[in-house]
């Protein structure tokens, strides 16, 4: 197995025009570009051939797994378009060529073409040369940005990010609303506890159990940008939930121990809470002011 990588072309396969023939994109493979391209020794130029069976997956395969790709834009192919459009979703190290004349197509008249000569050896000398430090600069450089498909989709400011910030707005809304609704529930249990405590022949008790799912989520992904004190605040939030959801077990078959146990840490718990409810709105604020 050859240890060189894999430089995949992106071409015709069939005639183009009357000058691009089949015949003349099969030497132009052969006697041209993949020459051209093991000058680099480090590379093995290879195309997809129309005969292999499920030729659609081998060459998407081709398309985002080859550490370079070379595509020919002459005479403005579809499949070639489409072959471009799927390796510029996918990875960086892409070289776009075109014969001199080729008209530019509008969606990529702010990326680089190189064009070459066949009809003039002088000009088609500076093709090369430059061709080959472009194949160069991808080997050496594999990160380096030459999708704006790719610069759109990641990195700040860029519409994965937006969409990122949107998710964690839309978390940070549960966050709120789990936190509220604890609230309400942890007074409605001190209310019920209180008047247990004056008419214990009229005990009313709550099936109602505190909510932490949204909880477990930021503390589990930790998608909020925030230090640690804010995490430790949400940490000892869920922890109080999961203990009083844990007594609240306990609390129509032992009511007097539950109630004098809730009575002793309620002004804490309720503390606790508060500290909660002003760290994730303060959390929220900085979200919202953010902008991309």
């Amino acid at each position: 197995m050859s240890s060189k990588k894999r430089c995949f072309v992106i071409m015709p396969f069939s005639k183009t025009s009357d000058v691009h023939t089949e015949e003349y994109w099969t030497n132009h493979f052969n006697t041209y570009l993949k020459p051209l391209v093991e000058e680099n020794t480090n590379l093995e130029a290879f195309r997809s051939e129309a005969l292999r069976g499920d030729i659609l997956r081998q060459i998407i395969t081709d398309l985002v797994t080859s550490p370079v790709v070379v595509a020919d834009l002459t005479d403005a192919n579809p499949n070639v378009y489409w072959e471009l459009g799927i390796r510029q979703s996918f990875k960086h190290g892409t070289i776009t060529i075109a014969e001199e004349g080729t008209k530019r197509q509008f969606d990529l008249s702010i990326k680089g073409i190189l064009h070459y000569y066949p009809n003039d050896h002088i000009k088609d000398s500076e093709f090369r040369r430059v061709f080959k430090k472009a194949i160069s600069d991808c080997l050496e450089h594999p990160e380096k940005p030459d999708s704006h498909v790719l610069e759109t989709l990641t990195g700040r400011g860029t519409i994965y990010q937006i969409i990122q910030q949107d998710e964690s707005i839309r978390r940070m809304e549960a966050l709120l609303s789990e936190c509220e609704s604890n609230l309400v529930l942890l007074r409605v249990i001190h209310e019920r506890v209180e008047n247990n405590q004056k008419e214990p022949t009229k005990r009313e008790f709550t099936t109602y159990r505190l909510a932490f799912s949204a909880m477990e989520l930021l503390l589990t992904h930790r998608y909020l940008d925030e230090d640690s004190s804010f995490y430790r605040k949400i940490n000892t939030c869920f922890a109080i939930v999961n203990a009083i959801n844990g007594q609240l077990e306990e609390w129509s078959p032992d009511p007097q121990s539950f109630e004098k146990w809730f009575l002793k840490v309620k002004d804490h718990f309720f503390e606790r809470f508060e500290e909660h409810q002003k760290a994730l709105e303060n959390a929220q604020k900085k979200l919202l002011e953010k902008g991309y």
